[in-house]
């Protein structure tokens, strides 16, 4: 937890040692106020009382002064620490959300993304409120005690009240024991509590996403089911840890109410012998009340800050990971819109088998190459290679005549235009959305984009351009969100255009009409497309046929006609001999 202070800048770290100043002075203030208690308290028992009415009065000057430094540090502490742990968290989850941004698809399956959002917001939350409660809590409690324990031995030595310590080493103790066995039962649950609010998140995402699914085959009742379980288990550890916490208060408040009895008890049975102890009784039972007090909160201090430590190494695991993917020094390509796969192979972390095994083709600038086979072919998992989602484990992967670890992944990225095979749009406007590609272009570039893609029906909007796309797209159909990703992806006219199955909600009309944009529009770029319509690839100029991660045939429709039965198979299923043959 404490590892994230690295992050302070060196005001903030000025700031938090103001912090601890002005906690120190509520303290000294605080531990001042039994002292003029004591005063007023001798001079009362001094004869003829008005003879000492000034000290008196000075005396409750004095006492008020103090309270209002009290009240003042404080708050000046908490304003301060509140500026710095605040300042830390925002710059913490600023870190946490740009390391997730550049992690791997490695990293993310890793954590998992319920995972990472319970990390980036729950997480930072808990921290944020046990960081704020030690800085302040974790000086003053301390100080506060030692500085009282130091009083009472003042006032006790010499005037034969050490009977009255006593007291406080027994109080001391019994806090110890409830605080110790509270803590005993309750910290280890901490980190449990923290993953199933993962699983709890797992499971409301997954139903939430999954809606229409869910609806269509009237399965709430098991999603129900499903969510109960985890909700209840959640539940009723929970419900155990706050019923322990919930001892707490009472116990402590027992004690310190019996201590401030005993004190008046022992001052009872001990002031016939020495009339003294009635003077100091209000002081003493002061400090007596100070040093359980800092005993209490240290010790729910102790029972909390593992859950803030349970927190923070969750973060720190995240911004500690060391993402798969390296970027390369920068390199300047050499070619432009050429792609070469040189006896690659590839297998997912954790995985027995290669899902790609020994791949290798070349692909000049201008060309379109396109992959299809059955499903788990490895035919996305072979695209996403190219703007190194992932790694090869073995061979070598060159982009522009150069191997694409040469490049920084934002050199890469530049030069490649990506559609995924699900269409994925941000909360924004239309035109935003077009210009994520490039955020400078110019009217009339969007406009182009969306000719070239399709997208005209953005024009029956009432708004227009400025037509306000919800969330993940959902206020438009899963034709129209392709047909968007693909101006956004146009729009940056990159070296290579990848579309991972980016035609197929698409109607065959629409889909001819796009390809023949592209094919007018950018002739000397590179199209890479994974597609299971025949007549989406038939006139590529190079078609990769896999299967089980295998490449079983290359080259063009009418030679894998004739040498590929994979092939054979996939466009006879489709279309008939005669429709094949007229092609």
């Amino acid at each position: 937890m404490f590892k994230l202070f690295k992050y302070l800048n060196w005001k903030e770290w000025i700031v938090l040692v103001l912090t601890l100043c002005f906690i120190a002075g509520q303290v000294w203030c605080n531990i001042s106020i039994p002292q003029c208690t004591l005063k007023i308290s001798e001079y009362l028992q001094t004869q003829p009382i008005a003879d000492y009415w000034t000290d008196i009065v000075l005396a409750c000057i004095e006492m008020l002064c103090y309270a209002i430094g009290v009240v003042l540090c404080a708050i000046i502490a908490h304003y301060l620490s509140s500026f710095v742990v605040t300042n830390l968290l925002a710059r913490v989850r600023h870190n946490v959300f740009n390391k997730v941004n550049n992690f791997s698809a490695t990293e993310i399956n890793k954590f998992s993304i319920p995972s990472l959002i319970t990390r980036s917001t729950n997480d930072i939350t808990q921290l944020q409120q046990v960081l704020t409660s030690t800085i302040t809590l974790g000086l003053q409690a301390p100080l506060t005690a030692i500085l009282a324990i130091i009083n009472i031995v003042q006032i006790s030595v010499g005037n034969s009240a050490s009977q009255l310590s006593w007291v406080n080493v027994v109080s001391v103790i019994a806090i110890s024991i409830v605080v110790s066995v509270i803590i005993i039962a309750v910290v280890p649950k901490f980190k449990k509590i923290q993953k199933q609010t993962d699983d709890l998140n797992l499971v409301t995402r997954e139903n939430l996403t999954g809606l229409k699914v869910v609806r269509a085959y009237s399965a709430e009742k098991s999603q129900e089911e499903k969510f109960d379980k985890v909700n209840k288990s959640y539940s009723k550890l929970s419900l155990f840890v706050d019923r322990v916490l919930a001892i707490i208060e009472p116990s402590l408040s027992f004690i310190m109410q019996g201590t401030s009895l005993a004190i008046v008890w022992v001052i009872g049975l001990l002031a016939g012998e020495n009339p003294y102890l009635l003077t100091v009784m209000s002081a003493f039972t002061q400090y007596s009340i100070f040093i359980i007090m800092s005993f209490t909160t240290l010790s729910v201090l102790f029972m909390f800050v593992p859950r803030g430590i349970v927190s923070g190494r969750r973060i720190n695991e995240i911004l500690d990971t060391e993402t798969s993917l390296k970027d390369g020094e920068g390199s300047l390509p050499c070619e432009k819109g050429t792609i070469s796969f040189k006896n690659v192979y590839f297998r997912y972390p954790d995985s027995d088998a290669d899902v790609l095994e020994n791949i290798s083709f070349d692909v000049k600038q201008g060309q379109t190459i396109a992959f299809i086979g059955s499903t788990g072919s490895g035919k996305s998992t072979l695209i996403n290679l190219i703007p190194r989602f992932y790694d090869c484990s073995d061979g070598e992967i060159l982009v522009n005549g150069k191997n694409v670890k040469d490049y920084t992944q934002h050199q890469l990225h530049e030069m490649i235009g990506y559609v995924p095979q699900k269409g994925i749009l941000f909360s924004g406007t239309v035109a935003e959305n077009i210009r994520y590609g490039k955020e400078n272009a110019s009217d009339e570039e969007v406009k182009n984009a969306i000719e070239i893609s399709q997208s005209n029906f953005v024009y029956d909007f009432p708004e227009g351009l400025n037509h306000h796309i919800s969330q993940g797209g959902k206020n438009v159909s899963g034709g129209q969100k392709q047909r968007l990703s693909i101006a956004r992806a146009i729009i940056k006219n990159p070296d290579i255009l990848i579309f991972d199955d980016s035609f197929s909600a698409l109607d065959y009309k629409t889909d001819k009409i796009v390809r023949d944009n592209l094919n007018q529009s950018y002739k000397d770029t590179t199209k890479v497309i994974v597609a299971q319509r025949i007549g989406t690839i038939m006139n590529a100029d190079i078609i990769v046929v896999l299967n089980e991660g295998k490449i079983v045939g290359i080259g063009k429709h009418k030679q894998l006609l004739k040498s590929c039965d994979v092939y054979r198979e996939i466009a006879l299923s489709q279309l008939s001999k005669e429709e094949l043959e007229n092609e």
